[in-house]
């Protein structure tokens, strides 16, 4: 799966905020997201991450 720093992430389920759209700000073993809705950052294992993943919005895109 290729995901680079700059894409979007639509998860499964929504952050507690309400939001579902989360940014890639690091990649690697663990990826660094940020929330679109309230700006809350988290570091989430990559396994876990491609498994709660609806689909990857790459940058440009919506």
């Amino acid at each position: 799966m290729q995901i680079a720093v700059g894409d979007v992430l639509i998860m499964k389920k929504n952050h507690p905020c309400g939001e579902n759209r989360f940014e890639v700000l690091r990649v690697g073993m663990d990826f660094k997201l940020r929330c679109l809705g309230c700006g809350r950052e988290m570091m989430l294992p990559r396994s876990k991450a491609e498994k709660s993943l609806k689909r990857v919005a790459h940058n440009g895109e919506d």
